[in-house]
């Protein structure tokens, strides 16, 4: 079963002082383009969680964000070092009764702005413990995406049999036209002749011999069997399982220049508006396949 690159997943884990929250989400691209958004409490395992990624979605445009939500609100206030605070105060003062520029009128705002005043306590360790917790988050997060993923494959894949099974059924219809357009040629080219040259008497065998020469380079049986087998390839390699969109495309393209080929032969209107029907089965596979995993 193939997979879609489109999925979403989130995941979360109660702890005693906060709650971390995280998800996932992801759109098509050709290779893994990961952009992670870790709280600084759990930089230190960033890696962990990118190579965990990387092992689980293979490709796809991936956005990853942890974040905290603190408890108790007192502990996601900024801690204010009063001996710092203190030693900024006094050697301001001292420069400006050395230099006579004023003291700030406001102090508290003025000290505030100040280098190391004030910092978060984001330097604790992670121990093993709640991260083992907050991981089997990250792949709870990652296992709903996946999920996610599976469910848009389904819709993919059903969407994509309905069109190769439309293009199968015009490409029979190409048949019935084929006999009759050689009998069209055939008229269009002795009515040419004789509407041009008359009376005048011309090499009949020769005739035959252009027209053979002339019908057999609008023979389409063999595009036709080309795309036959490619509607048959494409079929099977969605039976092969996930991994298999940049294939699948590589087929989209094989199958367009064989109904190119088809369309550029038929010299035929109504040959032609069947080409057309598949040209627009087609362009619908090809803007969906760009999207399977």
């Amino acid at each position: 079963m193939i997979q879609s690159m489109t999925g979403y997943g989130k995941a979360a884990v109660e702890l005693p002082d906060k709650r971390v929250n995280i998800e996932i989400k992801s759109l098509n691209s050709k290779a893994l383009d990961l952009a992670t958004r870790v709280a600084p409490f759990y930089r230190e395992r960033e890696m962990q969680i990118r190579q965990e990624i990387a092992r689980r979605l293979e490709r796809g445009k991936v956005d990853f964000t942890l974040w905290i939500e603190k408890k108790n609100a007192d502990q996601t206030a900024a801690p204010i070092s009063q001996e710092v605070v203190e030693a900024y105060y006094n050697r301001i003062r001292q420069i400006a009764r050395q230099t006579g520029i004023p003291e700030p009128s406001d102090w508290f705002a003025c000290l505030l702005r100040l280098p190391d005043v004030t910092a978060k306590n984001d330097t604790q360790v992670v121990d093993d413990d709640e991260w083992a917790l907050t991981y089997q988050a990250v792949k709870e997060a990652i296992d709903a995406l996946v999920a996610f993923r599976q469910q848009e494959g389904q819709a993919l894949e059903k969407k994509f049999r309905e069109k190769i099974a439309n293009i199968a059924a015009l490409l029979t219809q190409v048949e019935p036209y084929e006999a009759e357009r050689v009998g069209k040629i055939r008229e269009r080219i002795t009515d040419a002749l004789t509407n041009t040259l008359g009376a005048v008497d011309y090499d009949k065998n020769r005739l035959e011999q252009e027209l053979i020469y002339y019908i057999e380079k609008l023979d389409v049986n063999e595009e036709k069997q080309r795309l036959a087998n490619h509607l048959h390839y494409f079929v099977a390699t969605l039976d092969s399982g996930i991994g298999q969109g940049k294939k699948l495309g590589f087929i989209a393209q094989e199958m367009g220049r064989e109904i190119n080929t088809l369309g550029s032969k038929s010299n035929h209107a109504e040959m032609q508006k069947i080409v057309v029907q598949m040209k627009d089965e087609l362009e619908q596979i090809k803007e969906q396949v760009l999207n399977v995993l």
